[in-house]
């Protein structure tokens, strides 16, 4: 697939069906990604892979933990909020997005549901979360982005769909409970990934 095309084609997918990537695929994605640039080639990124059933064990305490009402504790801050033309873009992405789900504006127990979505990993098989040093700063966060722009790229050019989940930074005391991650370690984000179950219309 050429460059282009797989900038057109990548989406992000909320639905998947529960085959398995095979591992010599699952490498030459992490292969090919991990040729992103970095400052002073420093590669400041982590990828942890949680395959199969683990990955489904790890969704099952996500879910439970966010659905008891746990507030967040990112390792690196909350989203930042948004004004003007910013704001209308997250608007109108909201609002096509529950559109397409059927959920109306006022109806607050389907968008939880809808939320809580995000830590069933929307099905998917597969989860990889990113991660940097904690003491790091906005110079290898950048590094960060073009690392996983890569890997979503890949996936794409490879027919994998994936869904990149700021939302999965934000428990991440959760995400160390099934993985030995070093403490010096903060989590940005996760994504969600395998083949796209085309039924799933959203």
């Amino acid at each position: 697939m050429k460059l282009v095309d797989a900038i057109q084609q990548r989406r992000t997918v909320r639905g998947f069906t529960d085959q398995i990537i095979d591992d010599d695929t699952l490498n030459r994605l992490f292969t090919q990604a991990q040729q992103a640039p970095s400052n002073c080639n420093t590669q400041s990124w982590k990828a942890y892979v949680v395959n199969g059933e683990r990955c489904r064990q790890l969704a099952d305490s996500l879910y439970l933990h966010v659905s008891k009402g746990n507030a967040p504790s990112p390792d690196f801050g909350f989203m930042p909020t948004y004004e003007g033309i910013y704001r209308d873009r997250q608007v109108v992405c909201a609002h096509t997005l529950y559109s397409n789900m059927n959920i109306a504006r006022d109806d607050k127990p389907a968008r939880m549901a809808a939320l809580l979505q995000n830590y069933q990993l929307f099905g998917a098989p597969h989860v990889v979360f990113i991660g940097m040093p904690k003491s790091y700063g906005i110079v290898n966060a950048v590094d960060i982005g073009i690392y996983v722009q890569n890997l979503l790229l890949v996936m794409t050019s490879m027919g994998i769909a994936s869904c990149p989940q700021g939302a999965l930074g934000y428990y991440p005391l959760v995400v160390r409970e099934h993985l030995d991650i070093d403490d010096e370690i903060g989590i940005l984000l996760g994504i969600s990934f395998g083949y796209e179950d085309t039924e799933i219309l959203f």
